[in-house]
């Protein structure tokens, strides 16, 4: 039962907010973030630590905190309102900052590796990689409920992302290499390591650690590795920030290898991050220090 209200609950939220015009679902969406953050209890405390390691413990403050709420509503209410019909309302408020980096890369042949945060509305950045010629197939999360995750699908679909399921798609890998050894673009979402597996690093002044996959299908593939922001503008629209490439290091062992690509990865994470800390989405404890008061 539950997982059937679940799904329902997106369908409700998609007509709800897919009804209103761009300015007022916006504001709704900021606002049911800020009412979350009024009640969400326990979780300011998740959030205003993994903010303070960004900004400092006196910066984290509890205004600061509830913004990070807003922006993840603003986040979920985008997701909710995308249709293709306004794509064109879209495009015309977007901007990429050094896309010739993806542009070049793509040129080359060898593929491209896109690695975000989980930042401003990613899902948006599918539409640009298409106007610049690389749609992306991206790499998502299972979830219990395959109704969610169809309509996952269906949505990041509308927005011109393919989509390869983590866990649940057994050829999901060989996806992935197949798509960058034909020369194509794969978006990997980066800064939380789901499977507890990952690869040690130093993170915002704390060792955690980070997927290996990124570094990994480099290593493996000849792709370039490029990390990329995306930020909400103030009031309507996005921008999206392209890193400089990461380089895999020519050395003899692959775990040194992988090791000190990741590393950089996450040095330039905390770049992009620190440009605008309460769009960063980390509702969840991602250093071990955390997990052990959860």
């Amino acid at each position: 039962m539950s997982g059937r209200l679940g799904y329902l609950g997106f369908r409700i939220a998609s007509a709800l907010f897919g009804a209103l015009p761009e300015s007022a679902m916006r504001r709704l969406g900021i606002l049911g973030g800020k009412l979350w953050w009024r009640f969400a209890g326990e979780k300011r405390d998740v959030v205003r630590r993994n903010l303070a390691r960004v900004i400092g413990e006196a910066e984290a403050t509890p205004r600061r905190v509830r913004e990070m709420f807003a922006s993840y509503g603003r986040y979920w209410a985008e997701l909710f309102w995308v249709r293709e019909r306004r794509h064109t309302e879209l495009r015309a408020n977007y901007d990429v900052r050094h896309e010739e980096r993806i542009l070049e890369a793509s040129a080359k042949g060898r593929g491209v590796i896109v690695a975000l945060p989980h930042m401003g509305n990613w899902e948006i950045a599918g539409l640009a990689a298409i106007d610049l010629g690389v749609p992306m197939l991206a790499a998502a999360e299972a979830l219990p409920n395959q109704r969610i995750v169809d309509w996952f699908i269906e949505t990041r679909g509308a927005l011109g992302i393919e989509i390869v399921i983590v866990g649940r798609d057994r050829a999901a890998t060989s996806r992935l290499l197949g798509r960058l050894r034909d020369g194509g673009a794969i978006a990997l979402l980066a800064d939380r390591d789901l499977s507890g597996r990952g690869i040690e690093v130093e993170f915002f002044g704390e060792r955690t650690t980070m997927p290996a996959g990124p570094a990994a299908l480099a290593d493996r593939t000849g792709a370039a590795l490029l990390p990329v922001g995306c930020f909400f503008r103030e009031g309507r629209g996005h921008t999206f920030e392209v890193g400089s490439p990461i380089v895999i290091p020519d050395l003899p062992e692959k775990a040194d290898r992988l090791a000190v690509a990741t590393q950089a990865f996450a040095h330039a994470l905390e770049g992009l991050i620190r440009k605008a800390p309460e769009q960063w989405h980390l509702f969840q404890p991602n250093w071990p220090s955390d997990r052990d008061q959860a």
